[in-house]
């Protein structure tokens, strides 16, 4: 969450040149953002445990994986249209460390939720 929010600052505190290219980078860094957060608060207050009808673990996954494919197509997009400009750099770098970070979280949430539970039945 940091990193994308790092990567939001950077491109927004920038003179831009290519508005459609940054403007799609901040709405894939935000949307991240509040469906990270979206799932944190259900996990907090265990919301999961009352509606059974949905698979969390499935969600979980399914938002990861989407939003790590945007988030890799904001990050090349911005890099290449960054112009050398410091704080566009920034931000595409920061959306390309949160895309790996965002990998690396969409492996352990399937290696716990779904590994797991195969195993232990």
């Amino acid at each position: 969450q940091i990193s994308l929010l790092i990567g939001f600052i950077s491109v927004n505190s920038s003179p831009w040149t290519d508005y459609s290219a940054y403007s799609f980078f901040q709405i894939v860094t935000m949307c991240d953002l509040v469906m990270i957060l979206f799932f944190y608060i259900m996990h907090i207050f265990r919301v999961y445990r009352k509606l059974t009808c949905v698979s969390w673990p499935l969600a979980e996954f399914l938002h990861y994986l989407i939003g790590t494919i945007l988030l890799l197509i904001g990050s090349i997009v911005a890099a290449a249209k960054s112009y050398n400009i410091t704080g566009l750099v920034a931000g595409a770098t920061f959306g390309f460390l949160a895309t790996i970070l965002c990998v690396i979280s969409m492996w352990s949430s399937y290696k716990v939720s779904c590994i797991t539970q195969s195993t232990s039945k």
